[in-house]
């Protein structure tokens, strides 16, 4: 193996909470080395975020930090401010979600860092984005999944609107400011140039509407909710069984086809001419699910998901998150790692799920305490200013 395709690149992580963190800890993994910056007393917001909790230490904060050396400085000081453009001089990338004007004012914003390190790629991550009507208001997951249309197009359809169980928005933002800054890296060495990337959650979200908008601005028509079945996809949704749930997902008429003929041993129903076509069956899926549903009824879910694996159907069980963690599927792609922590001995983590035939991802280390590198890090500062 090779080393990770980062090894060598320096990040300051001025970012809190999830997006900027969840950025940072990518780079982590890819072998970037992250300096995050936080502040002496508080640090990021999530450490106080419990519970859940393990010995009073937030589990938040662990989930997009792991692999990062904490550096605490007070950025409204002259002396953090002076540090962090030392840092600034020697870092290739930079992250930071502050809101907008708040590094101006401390002399910590792109045009003055970049005077000092014009090879900088300088990240902002922000709700509404830098630029437009809404650039100076802050922005958190939940608001942005309701002013997204996210929230209109989840849940049932005589429900509430609903947000997704996890911060959708965050996480996807970090993704899209980890696609951008590798390409500003790609850039950069065709250029020799930095320059500042301007990321926003509702951006991120409304990007994230795909199919929903595409439809949308082709045609005027608004979404509604399908609850757990697919507006343009049948059937493609849940089952109950004799026992359980399972989760059906007929993406196509051969699958389809299959379902009915070597599952259910209803050819009838793939010969019919108002299922026969996906676009037929979404016409008619008031006629075809109650179908569907009583047949399913009749056995248990293992039975089912027998049968609908030797058929190449793809179809699920609806698992608990202890489940996930229990499964064999977990177990075999080897994706919950133990690292070890000075305080709790070990402590388990998500892996990576990015996979490279030769330059894989770095080997975890335990998230930071507050702190824990700021003497490191500022003499290996000093060393370089020497």
């Amino acid at each position: 193996m090779s080393d990770p395709a980062l090894t060598g690149v320096r990040v300051l992580d001025l970012s809190r909470v999830l997006a900027g963190p969840s950025c940072t800890q990518t780079l982590a993994d890819l072998g970037a080395e992250v300096w995050k910056i936080e502040h002496p007393v508080a640090g990021d917001d999530t450490r106080g975020w419990m519970p859940p909790e393990v010995g009073g230490e937030s589990t938040y904060f662990m989930c997009c930090n792991r692999s990062k050396k904490s550096v605490a400085l007070d950025l409204k000081s002259s002396e953090g401010q002076q540090i962090l453009r030392d840092l600034a001089a020697r870092a290739d990338v930079l992250v930071e979600n502050f809101r907008l004007g708040a590094l101006t004012a401390y002399g910590l914003d792109y045009e003055t860092l970049a005077e000092l390190n014009p090879r900088l790629i300088y990240c902002s991550i922000s709700g509404y984005g830098r630029t437009g009507p809404r650039a100076d208001e802050g922005g958190y997951d939940f608001t942005i999944q309701a002013e997204s249309g996210l929230m209109a197009i989840t849940g049932t359809p005589d429900g509430e609107p609903m947000k997704l169980g996890v911060a959708i928005s965050d996480l996807v933002t970090g993704m899209n400011a980890v696609q951008a800054i590798l390409a500003a890296l790609i850039a950069r060495d065709r250029t020799g140039r930095g320059q500042h990337l301007d990321i926003a959650l509702f951006d991120s979200a409304v990007a994230l509407l795909a199919n929903v908008a595409t439809g949308h601005l082709q045609t005027g028509a608004d979404s509604v909710r399908h609850g757990n079945a697919h507006a343009t996809v049948v059937p493609y949704q849940l089952f109950d069984t004799a026992d359980g749930t399972l989760a059906l997902a007929c993406g196509n008429d051969k699958l389809f086809a299959s379902l009915c003929c070597t599952v259910l041993d209803r050819p009838d129903l793939a010969e019919d001419p108002r299922f026969i076509r996906n676009r037929d069956r979404v016409a008619h899926r008031d006629t075809l699910i109650p179908i569907l549903s009583d047949l399913f009824r009749t056995c248990a879910t293992d039975d089912w998901l027998m049968q609908l694996k030797q058929a190449k159907v793809p179809a699920g069980r609806v698992r608990s998150v202890a489940d996930v963690f229990a499964s064999d599927d977990v177990r075999g792609r080897g994706l919950v790692t133990e690292v070890a922590d000075p305080v709790h001995g070990t402590i388990r983590l998500v892996r990576s799920p990015l996979r490279f035939s030769d330059t894989d991802v770095r080997l975890p280390t335990a998230p930071p305490r507050l702190g824990d590198q700021t003497e490191e890090v500022l003499s290996w500062l000093a060393s370089q200013s020497a």
